[in-house]
């Protein structure tokens, strides 16, 4: 009896054992990382789908790059812009990693450095003005009485309400507005000028151009932290490496926004 009590306990050890590595280890028996949950939007060059059905982008890879550095697994999650801040901070996702304009007020009047911890700026852009090339606007005053495509709670409806007379229809996301201009539902768009320059004049959006002179005072891309969030410092810190490194140049190389990306963080350091 007493054999066969001893031979129930080391079964029963057994499976403790067992159950706690499932929970303990990863698939390569290591320890388990832990999941960082990036909150985006999809839109070229920033975050998208290949041919395969894989997310990339020079947002989508230097996310991968810096947090996988740190230690942690990457999760991406689609959100909607509207909804940021509230899923930034119920926990949702932990950051916002989506050409996140960081030099700017919201509708409400308020900052969002005032809302979200920023980490250094990484890239230049600018709200640019979208029309069909037949569309005969090349200033401001052709827009009066005309309708403007924006994404809802972004820049560029805040951009597209400085013109005068202008209505504003307000779409989901950016590729949204380009859709509406397309299809002559809107007479122009107001959108990021890395998306627009990845769009305009190609396959769909062949018709459609950018107005430069129309263009907006420069901005800045950041990425969007809960307020005292312990990952801004790592994360700053890490893009500093990347771009001594040559990753980060190597990546917007890829993605063809060298030209705005910022790659060295000197004069941002605190």
């Amino acid at each position: 009896m007493k054999k066969i009590i001893a031979l129930l306990m080391v079964v029963a050890m057994l499976f403790c054992f067992a159950g706690c590595g499932n929970t303990d280890t990863s698939s390569d028996g290591g320890a388990k990382k832990e999941t960082i949950v990036v909150g985006y939007t999809e839109y070229a060059p920033m975050n998208y789908f290949d041919e395969d059905n894989n997310l990339v982008g020079f947002d989508t890879e230097l996310a991968k790059a810096v947090f996988e550095n740190l230690g942690y697994e990457v999760v991406f999650q689609k959100i909607e812009w509207d909804n940021k801040y509230t899923d930034l901070n119920s926990g949702t996702i932990d950051c916002v990693w989506n050409g996140f304009t960081c030099n700017t007020k919201d509708d409400d009047g308020i900052a969002r450095a005032d809302k979200v911890d920023f980490s250094y700026n990484y890239m230049e852009n600018r709200q640019v003005i979208v029309v069909k090339k037949d569309s005969g606007i090349t200033k401001a005053e052709d827009l009066k009485g005309k309708t403007a495509a924006v994404e809802n709670s972004s820049v560029g409806a805040d951009y597209a309400a400085t013109f005068e007379g202008v209505t504003i229809k307000g779409c989901t996301k950016q590729t949204d507005c380009l859709m509406e201009v397309n299809a002559l539902t809107a007479d122009f768009a107001v959108l990021d000028a890395q998306l627009a320059k990845t769009y305009c004049g190609k396959g769909n959006y062949k018709d459609l151009m950018i107005v430069e002179a129309l263009s907006s005072d420069v901005e800045y891309y950041a990425i969007g932290f809960k307020k005292d969030s312990e990952l801004t410092a790592k994360v700053n810190a890490e893009l500093v490496k990347l771009a001594a490194d040559g990753t980060i140049k190597k990546i917007a190389e890829k993605y063809e926004v060298l030209n705005t990306t910022i790659l060295d963080y000197s004069d941002q350091v605190k």
